[in-house]
């Protein structure tokens, strides 16, 4: 496993040597910092849809509920990001800062996930247009090097599964 999430993280960190795709990935990492961009869509949502403001605000209470449990875990886990660790590509600086020098789990992935499966329960265009974003988001991680395959993919089932075990508090009281 190890071999394989060194190999797959060298081949998306190589797409980062083109500027454009170094550019997006950047700009996407950093929306997603903090839970930013989730957190952002979920009070636009809110605001926007009265007649389901409340699950709005509570998906994006799960959204940023699933980000601060990653948070938690990366400092129990303590993985370090493959630019600090043994396997770093020679020469392959990341191309953003972290806040953290952990890894595991992806917090940008937990909340990506999150936001998938909450915001993507209220509305259809939320369904449609949220994973993906989400996608992108969750693949510039690696394609800036701060993240190995399984750290995303940890923070994704993360994220989906804090989500989904509250989304009958997330839709409680609005009327289908």
């Amino acid at each position: 496993m190890d071999d394989m999430d060194r190999r797959l993280l060298s081949a998306l960190r190589d797409c980062g040597t083109d500027r454009r795709v170094a550019g997006a990935a950047r700009a996407l990492s950093w929306a997603g910092e903090h839970a930013a961009l989730w957190l952002a869509v979920g009070l636009v949502g809110a605001a926007a849809d009265g007649e389901r403001r409340t699950a709005w605000l509570r998906g994006t209470a799960l959204t940023a509920a699933a980000h601060l449990t990653s948070m938690g875990a990366k400092r129990v886990v303590r993985r370090p990001r493959p630019s600090a660790g043994a396997g770093a590509a020679a020469g392959a600086e990341p191309l953003v800062r972290t806040a953290g020098r952990y890894s595991f789990p992806s917090s940008h992935a937990a909340s990506a996930a999150a936001a998938v499966v909450a915001y993507g329960a209220l509305r259809p265009v939320g369904a449609r247009l949220v994973p993906p974003l989400a996608a992108a988001v969750c693949v510039s991680r690696m394609v800036v090097g701060v993240h190995y395959p399984s750290d995303v993919a940890a923070g994704a089932v993360m994220g989906a599964l804090a989500a989904r075990l509250g989304a009958r508090w997330m839709v409680g009281g609005v009327e289908k």
